[in-house]
């Protein structure tokens, strides 16, 4: 089995931002578990990989919230749709 690297967990995070929402937060919590255990690992550099921990972290929230604004999004737009005969 071959280890995940930070630059894994880097094209994860990259690869995420054109998927749609459930496969994205799926990658991306897969990455950050990812990046959790790296934490173990003494060879990976700590500084880069919290900082990855928290691109991933941030990543998630905005996957989320653009899920969430989205949903809404069609209603608000077509305010007229739910009074039409």
């Amino acid at each position: 089995m071959t280890e995940t690297t930070l630059e894994d967990v880097e094209r994860s995070l990259d690869r995420a931002t054109d998927l749609e929402t459930e496969e994205a937060v799926s990658v991306l919590r897969t990455a950050r578990q990812d990046i959790d255990d790296l934490g173990n690992d003494p060879d990976v550099d700590e500084g880069r990989r919290q900082e990855l921990a928290e691109r991933l972290d941030q990543r998630i929230r905005e996957v989320r919230e653009r899920d969430a604004y989205d949903s809404g999004l069609g209603a608000a737009m077509n305010p007229e749709d739910d009074d039409a005969p």
